[in-house]
């Protein structure tokens, strides 16, 4: 069974940074992408940032130029370095894997989210 854990959310400052991780663990065969979302109350959960094996990379326009997602070098850990943070980046940020685990379809993965609060 794939599981993804995030960690590394809490409360930053307004211009402040954090870094947040994504362990994927589980019986995976291949990984082709892995992401960030995030959702803020009231609102739809929206892209932040992908990944692709190829190490092509897609973000939103709202991320461009202070985010930045890596994997580590197993490709079983996502990563996404957040600078510059403004109370507009408070969400919960989800994890996601497109992936296939051995001996199952490939499939999206999610993670159970991790929070991050901007505020001063």
């Amino acid at each position: 069974q794939v599981r993804l854990v995030e960690s590394g959310g809490g409360l930053v400052q307004p211009g402040g940074s954090l870094r947040l991780s994504c362990a994927a663990s589980g019986s995976i065969f291949r990984t082709n992408a892995m992401g960030w979302h995030r959702q803020a109350p009231g609102q739809q959960r929206e892209l932040v940032a992908i990944i692709t094996s190829g190490g092509g990379t897609t973000y939103a326009d709202s991320a461009k130029g202070r985010f930045t997602i890596s994997t580590d070098n197993a490709w079983d850990t996502v990563y996404l370095q957040m600078n510059s943070l403004k109370p507009e980046d408070t969400a919960v940020y989800y994890c996601s894997a497109d992936l296939k685990p051995i001996g199952l379809p490939r499939r999206n993965y999610w993670g159970q989210g991790t929070e991050v609060t901007v505020s001063s």
